[in-house]
């Protein structure tokens, strides 16, 4: 589950990436399309986690590992909040959203520290 959301993931990455790139240059100012680079950036990042996290799973657990499972769940989370945030910002200009994206971060790192944990066990 996780190789498929991962590279459903990597796809949309992509797909905002080059988005951002061609369809908003015009209509961003540059700080707000560096913001909506950043989601597209961390976006990657984590597909290519969560694949790895799906490999992982299927290589070297035969029961299932609930670090390693939790660390899939808390990228996808992560994913939305930290890369789905700033898409927002950036698009919409409603800058509470912000405020959103640190929650994001902290996924992030709990799914690596979970991640550390996982292969360690």
């Amino acid at each position: 589950m996780f190789i498929s959301i991962g590279a459903l993931s990597g796809c949309l990455a992509v797909a905002a990436g080059a988005f951002g790139a061609h369809a908003l240059r015009n209509r961003l100012s540059a700080d707000m399309l560096g913001v909506f680079q950043t989601g597209a950036t961390y976006q990657m990042y984590h597909a290519l986690a969560l694949v790895g996290v799906g490999i992982l799973l299927a290589r070297f657990s035969t029961d299932g590992s609930a670090w390693l499972t939790a660390s899939g769940w808390l990228f996808m989370a992560g994913t939305l909040l930290f890369s789905g945030s700033l898409y927002a910002l950036a698009t919409s200009g409603v800058t509470w959203l912000g405020a959103i994206t640190p929650l994001g971060g902290v996924a992030f790192l709990l799914g690596w520290l979970a991640l550390a944990i996982g292969i360690w066990r």
